[in-house]
Order: C-alpha cells, then sequence, then structure tokens
C-alpha cells in the first residue's frame, strides 16, 4: 500500500482524500513539525497545526478568524469552483462556527441552554432507553455479520438529534446520507452543489414546520430564544441546526465505532474495563485522544501577520486545526507508553479532540454521555463481540475532515 502522504515541493505535505493509511498519515504531519504547509484535494493549500502548543494558541488568537471573506485563495478566485471542503466553512458568520468575537459571543450565549452539561445530562434516562431498544434489535441478527456503524453507532445519535429537533425517525436515513456527502472529499462538483441545496431545503422545511405547529424541541427553543429583539434569525436558526447535527450526532459516531475497534484490537486494555480497573469514562477519554473523531478542522484565517511555531502564516492564508497529528504528540502525551498506543492507564496529557477555547465543539458534552451509556449497554448485551472482518481490511470513509470507518462489521454472538 503506497503513503497516503508525501512530501511535496517546499515541504509541503499532500493529504491523500481518500485517507489509505491515517496512522501513517498522523506521523507524517506530526514529523513535519508543530506548523507545517499542506496541499489539499483539488491542489488547495494552506498551514496546519500539528501540536498542542500551537493549536492551542491559534485556536484562541483573535487574528485566527473563521469569516471566509479574509481568505485571500478564495477572494483572487484561486479555489476550484464546488470545492468539496467548501461545505465545512460556514459562507457567513451564521452559525458558531463561522461567527468570532462578539457575535460568536451572542450566538453561544442564546443557544447555550440546548447544550448546557445540565440539558444533557436529563437526556441520560431517554439515552439509555433508545440504547436498549436498538440492541433488542439487533438480537434476531445476532448471529450473522452486521454493520455496527449503521445499524447502531449511527442509529444512536440520530435518534437523540431527532429527538432533540422534533424530527420523525423515517427522516433519519435521509439526514445520514446528506451528511454522508457533505463530508466528502471526493463528492463531484454537481453532487456536492445538489447536496448543499437539499440541505438548504431541509432546514427551511423543518423551520417551517415548527413555526406553524411549535413542539417541545430545541427547533422550537431556537426560533423562541432571545429577547428584547435579540433573537437568532431564520438564517442562524438553520445554521445552527446544522452544526448541531455535524458537533452532536457525526463525533458522536465515529467515537462509538473508534472505542469498539480499539477495545477490540487491544484486548489486553479491555480486560482492565472488564476488570473494573478501568472506567468507561477513561475509554471515551482515551479513544477521543488515541482516534479522534474529527482529523482536521478546516480553517480559520488571518488577519496579519503571524510568527507562530517558528512560521510566519501571511495575511489571508488559511490555518487548518490537525487533530489526528496533535493525538501524537510526545510533549503533552508523553513516549512512555507512546502516543501512538491507545493505553487505558495513560498519565500525562490532556486532549484536545473536542476544540479548545471559544469555539470548543457544543456537542461535546451529549457526545460523552452517549458514549458512557452506549459501550457498557452494548459489551454486557454482547459480551463476545468481534469483528467480522480482519482490523486492517477496515476502510475509512473518503475524507480529511470527519474521521469515521465506512463500515464496522461485527458478529455479536459468533
Amino acid at each position: 500500500m503506497s503513503c497516503p502522504v508525501q512530501h511535496g515541493s517546499g515541504g509541503t505535505v499532500t493529504l491523500d482524500p481518500y485517507v489509505k493509511d491515517l496512522r501513517a498519515e498522523r506521523e507524517i504531519l506530526y514529523a513535519a513539525g508543530p506548523i507545517t504547509r499542506v496541499e489539499l484535494p483539488g491542489g488547495v493549500t494552506a498551514w496546519a497545526a500539528t501540536r498542542h502548543e500551537v493549536a492551542r494558541a491559534t485556536l484562541t488568537d483573535p487574528r485566527l478568524v473563521k469569516d471566509v471573506a479574509y481568505w485571500d485563495d478564495l477572494q483572487q478566485g484561486r479555489i476550484p469552483e464546488a470545492w468539496p471542503l467548501m461545505s465545512t466553512i460556514p459562507p457567513a458568520p451564521t452559525n458558531l462556527l463561522g461567527a468570532d468575537g462578539a457575535e460568536h459571543k451572542r450566538l453561544r450565549l442564546l443557544t447555550a441552554k440546548a447544550f448546557s452539561a445540565r440539558t444533557v445530562e436529563r437526556l441520560r434516562p431517554r439515552i439509555h432507553e433508545l440504547t436498549n431498544d436498538l440492541l433488542d434489535a439487533l438480537e434476531p441478527r445476532a448471529h450473522e455479520p452486521l454493520d455496527l456503524k449503521g445499524e447502531f453507532a449511527f442509529k444512536l445519535p440520530m435518534s437523540v438529534i431527532g429527538e432533540l429537533y422534533g424530527v420523525d425517525s423515517a427522516e433519519h436515513g435521509h439526514l445520514r446520507d446528506m451528511y454522508v456527502k457533505f463530508f466528502s472529499s471526493v463528492t463531484s462538483p454537481e453532487e456536492f452543489m445538489e447536496t448543499y441545496a437539499t440541505m438548504e431545503r431541509y432546514y427551511e422545511d423543518l423551520i417551517a414546520e415548527k413555526l406553524a405547529n411549535p413542539g417541545d424541541d430545541l427547533t422550537t427553543e431556537l426560533l423562541n430564544a432571545g429577547e428584547n429583539g435579540d433573537a437568532l434569525t431564520h438564517l442562524e436558526v438553520r445554521g445552527t441546526l446544522q452544526v448541531v447535527v455535524a458537533a452532536g450526532h457525526e463525533t458522536t459516531v465515529n467515537l462509538l465505532c473508534n472505542a469498539v475497534r480499539a477495545l477490540l484490537a487491544h484486548p489486553e486494555q479491555f480486560d482492565l474495563v472488564k476488570q473494573g480497573k478501568v472506567g468507561w469514562d477513561t475509554v471515551v477519554e482515551e479513544t477521543l485522544r488515541f482516534d479522534p473523531p474529527t482529523s482536521n478542522m478546516v480553517f480559520r484565517f488571518a488577519t496579519e501577520d503571524i510568527e507562530i511555531g517558528g512560521e510566519t502564516i501571511r495575511k489571508g492564508e488559511a490555518l487548518m486545526t490537525s487533530y489526528g497529528a496533535i493525538s501524537r504528540d510526545r510533549d503533552e502525551h508523553g513516549e512512555d507508553p507512546h502516543p501512538d498506543t491507545f493505553d487505558l492507564t495513560r498519565q500525562k496529557g490532556r486532549h484536545i479532540s473536542f476544540g479548545y477555547g471559544p469555539h470548543v465543539c457544543p456537542g461535546s458534552h451529549l457526545a460523552r454521555i452517549e458514549g458512557q451509556i452506549a459501550l457498557p449497554l452494548l459489551f454486557e448485551r454482547f459480551p463476545d463481540l468481534k469483528l467480522a472482518v480482519p482490523d486492517g481490511e477496515l476502510e475509512n470513509h473518503p475524507s480529511i475532515v470527519v474521521n469515521s470507518l465506512k463500515e464496522l462489521p461485527v458478529l455479536l454472538r459468533p
């Protein structure tokens, strides 16, 4: 198998949109230095932060903003038309991902109640119930191979998000298909534009429905957020709903799949859990560090020249945060055990796989709770669960942004 990343001219690291060897990609990015030039699909170039120290600094630097108007390559017409990764870059500061400063603070305050730890904590009983319902549904197929991602890891967080939104369960598959295309690095320009338009129509229809028939759900709550004229616009509500699916669903799907994979690949570590020496909260946190649900977050843009990590980010240049490479940072996580090792007894370092600073992922509480509930219930029900194919045959979804398996084939009761 060829290496997925290679050094091009000028020390640039070229990322493979098909993600054939994610482990090698992380190591090469890490070895390239704390901040390095990268080439993304379509020949688009940017900087990448690959170490904790630089990432924490750049994620809190007000000179690096989310507003795409500051991206010189885009303004000068150097970005390919319908570039697939444009789907991950907010076109205007209309949601938590795309806003900065006072506007970001306003949006965060107006949506804080919906994403607070207290609010999410109240969902525990319902998440427990939904998990058991999904496991019950798997019982008839326990002796045959099935895709744990599609049948369980996807359905649980989508069911939770769907209930939060007030969306009928029949629509969950449609939402999934849209977001699979939304995050793909290899979607054709035509398919990308069609998906983007479909997604916008979907949320506009949902908002219209909730305006006509308000309910006890997040969509209605967002539409009613704010007072004294400081309410969310419908465009801001739509943007927030889009962010929640990405933040509260996609991250959880990948967390669940990556945790199952890591435990099965490291039976000596799994034994610590079975023996009660390590809690499931530790499993969740080490999985988030070892195999983060987001590989790279794009982009922030420099509003002036910035010296950092021994390099100069020029005004108008783009910077992404490489969480995959950051997870291998020896300065943060030590050499023993090596950061490339899944180790539930690890003592040194704290991951930043949900981000850092003002833009830390709003869905982090929800993802953690779902992982802490779903994983033990899954293995209590199916203690002999194993992969239905060798680990080396598992394939990643073609995306340099999300770290997502195409499928996770398992046997629940071999």
